[in-house]
C-alpha cells in the first residue's frame, strides 16, 4: 500500500513539471489571469461548469472568487451554474442533461463575461454545448481539459489542457493552476494594500 502511496504522488508531481516546462501553457494562464481581472472591472462576471470532480472543482474556484482567496475584499461575482439542484434536476428531465449549462449560459450570460469549463476529457456534451452558447453570446471562453483538449477546443479562446490523460492526475492539476489564476487575479484586481 505504501508503494502505491508513493506511486500516485509521484504521477502527480511528474504532472505537475509537465506542466511546470510548458511555457506556452504558463503564458495561457497569465492571459486567463489577465483577461478575468479585465472583465470583473468591466462589470462582467465569471461562470463556471464541469461534470462530477469537476463541477467540484467548478463550485470550489467560483467560491474563491465570491468568497475570497487570500484577501479580505469585496466579492467578485463568480458562480458555478450547477447549485441550483431544483433547476439542473427539472432542466435535465424535462429537456435533456446535454442542455443544463447551455440554457443557464443563454439565461445570464452576456457579451463580456466569462464562462470556465472544465472537462477532464473535453468531450461532455453539456460542457460543449455551453460553450457554444458562449460564443453565440459574445463571452470570453476558457477550457480546462487533458492532453487533447477533446472536442471543447474549437469553442476555447484559452485552453488549459493538462499533459496527460489519467483523470485524478489532470484534476489535480486543475485545481493547482485554478488556485494560482484565483490569487493573479485577487492580486492585480485588488493590489498589495487591501
Amino acid at each position: 500500500m505504501i508503494n502505491t502511496i508513493k506511486d500516485r504522488i509521484k504521477k502527480s508531481i511528474a504532472t505537475k513539471q509537465r506542466v511546470l516546462e510548458d511555457e506556452s501553457l504558463l503564458k495561457t494562464i497569465q492571459e486567463i489571469t489577465d483577461v478575468m481581472v479585465t472583465a470583473f472591472r468591466n462589470g462582467n462576471k465569471v461562470l463556471f461548469c464541469g461534470n462530477g470532480g469537476s463541477a467540484a472543482d467548478a463550485q470550489h474556484l467560483s467560491a474563491e472568487f465570491s468568497g475570497r482567496y487570500y484577501k479580505d475584499r469585496e466579492p467578485l461575482p463568480s458562480e458555478a451554474l450547477h447549485v441550483n439542484a431544483s433547476y439542473l434536476t427539472a432542466v435535465a428531465n424535462d429537456y435533456s442533461f446535454d442542455v443544463v449549462y447551455s440554457r443557464l449560459v443563454n439565461g445570464f450570460g452576456k457579451k463580456g463575461d466569462i464562462l470556465v469549463a472544465l472537462s477532464t476529457s473535453g468531450n461532455s456534451p453539456n460542457i460543449i454545448n455551453a460553450l457554444q452558447m458562449a460564443c453565440e453570446k459574445e463571452m470570453i471562453t476558457v477550457g480546462f481539459s487533458g492532453e487533447t483538449g477533446g472536442k471543447m477546443k474549437a469553442y476555447c479562446h484559452y485552453l488549459i489542457n493538462i499533459p496527460s490523460t489519467d483523470t485524478p492526475r489532470i484534476q489535480e492539476s486543475h485545481i493547482l493552476i485554478g488556485h494560482i489564476i484565483c490569487e493573479l487575479v485577487e492580486e492585480k484586481y485588488f493590489g498589495s494594500g487591501t
